[in-house]
């Protein structure tokens, strides 16, 4: 009986201290916890407020966390105490050392010191433990590249634009900049060997104004391109004013080479969002409705249709064209045009201008006053020795003071275009 007693002592003891040590435990744990959660609490505000001294209580609370050290160096570096915030990042890298953006960070801060081997050890230990991530391999390589390092540091912007592709407007840039601005060494650099990249190149080279290295690449690409991007770099060609480039891609290899009013007739359907050599129809605006009408036309099924009713803007063209033309040479534009009711002292008129330089090449008589039935009226002009292309369009002429009201229809067919000897 007496061992039995003892037995049981012991193991109400052992069931006691079990208790006891779970007990402690569970507050070491809610303390750490507490301490940690604390920390980190600590950390954001730091961050926020740049405050070193946040910093030092959230490391002084947890000193094994490799995010409270990280906090501590950004608060450090963006104060630019550099060799401080790298003492921090090294700690936090050793607490974490399979962490790529803590040795990224540790690499730019050894870069900001000067300490170019160190910082691209740095990135060496990254681009290990993330090698199939761009932003690893696009650190890297900027930092050879600035080592004047450029096959190295070209194969790694290469494969991180070939991870991430938004990476690939920079690594163009890159290119065209160390090459000073040579497409073709551009080229070699990124090494082009897809569409995609090529239709990019094109792009950039485009926004350079190197329209024709811009168009042969356009020419090289071997699969379909998206309306998107013929759209983009149609409209990067115009903008740098080379029309010629723009026109072929809008109208495809093997254009016309004679001037030509696209859909003079309105056959076709009406676009608002036309960057190309189509018709530009300005956007409604209170005073004025257009329309295609197939019930009055000069010639084929339908004509434009425009309904004026109160003030409108007497500058801006309410209907253009851009047309591909040569310098130095006699042109006649040929249109008809019917009107109903027309009231107003500003009169519509066709109006012809040089597409690089805005100047005033010619204009035609104004439409008539009224309601007249269909009649052909002309614009003759010159193009200026640089000119390749002008913009035709309809606009309104000078009131004597605004407002310059106007009301009634007007109704255009058969616009066409031709060189005169």
């Amino acid at each position: 009986m007496q061992n039995k007693s003892i037995r049981l002592s012991s193991l109400r003891a052992v069931r006691l201290l079990t208790a006891v040590a779970a007990v402690i435990a569970c507050l070491f744990v809610i303390v750490t916890s507490a301490r940690f959660g604390f920390s980190r609490l600590l950390s954001r505000y730091a961050l926020i407020t740049n405050s070193i001294p946040a910093t030092n209580e959230a490391v002084r609370l947890a000193p094994s966390d490799a995010e409270a050290h990280r906090s501590r160096a950004t608060v450090l570096s963006r104060l630019r105490l550099f060799g401080a915030a790298k003492d921090e990042l090294e700690l936090a890298t050793s607490l974490r050392p399979y962490d790529d953006y803590l040795w990224l960070e540790l690499g730019n801060v050894k870069d900001e010191l000067g300490d170019t081997e160190g910082a691209l050890a740095a990135f060496n230990q990254a681009v290990r433990f993330a090698p199939y991530y761009a932003h690893t391999h696009w650190q890297r390589g900027n930092l050879l590249l600035r080592m004047g390092k450029y096959t190295e540091g070209f194969t790694d912007l290469r494969q991180a634009a070939g991870s991430n592709r938004d990476f690939l407007p920079s690594l163009i840039d890159l290119a065209w900049g160390l090459s000073r601005g040579d497409a073709a060494l551009s080229e070699r650099l990124v090494q082009v060997n897809d569409d995609k990249t090529r239709i990019a190149l094109a792009r950039f080279l485009a926004r350079k104004g190197k329209a024709q290295e811009a168009l042969d690449q356009f020419r090289r690409v071997s699969g379909s391109i998206s309306d998107e991007n013929k759209r983009d770099l149609m409209q990067q060609l115009i903008g740098a004013k080379a029309f010629k480039e723009a026109f072929e891609i809008w109208k495809g290899s093997g254009s016309e080479a004679t001037p030509v009013v696209y859909d003079g007739g309105f056959e076709g359907s009406l676009r608002l969002d036309e960057v190309g050599f189509g018709w530009r129809v300005a956007r409604e605006e209170q005073g004025i409705s257009m329309s295609l009408d197939a019930t009055h036309q000069h010639s084929g099924s339908k004509s434009l249709r425009i309904q004026f009713n109160g003030n409108s803007n007497g500058v801006a063209p309410l209907v253009s064209q851009l047309i591909v033309v040569k310098a130095q040479r006699r042109y006649r534009i040929n249109f008809a045009v019917s009107t109903k009711d027309i009231v107003t002292g500003g009169l519509p008129m066709i109006v012809v201008n040089d597409a690089a330089s805005g100047e005033l090449l010619g204009k035609s008589g104004s439409v008539p006053q009224g309601t007249t039935p269909w009649q052909v009226l002309s614009c003759e002009f010159t193009t200026l020795p640089k000119t390749d292309a002008l913009i035709l369009s309809l606009q309104r002429s000078n009131c004597g003071s605004p407002p310059c009201p106007i009301f009634g229809f007007l109704w255009l067919d058969d616009f066409s275009i031709e060189e005169l000897n």
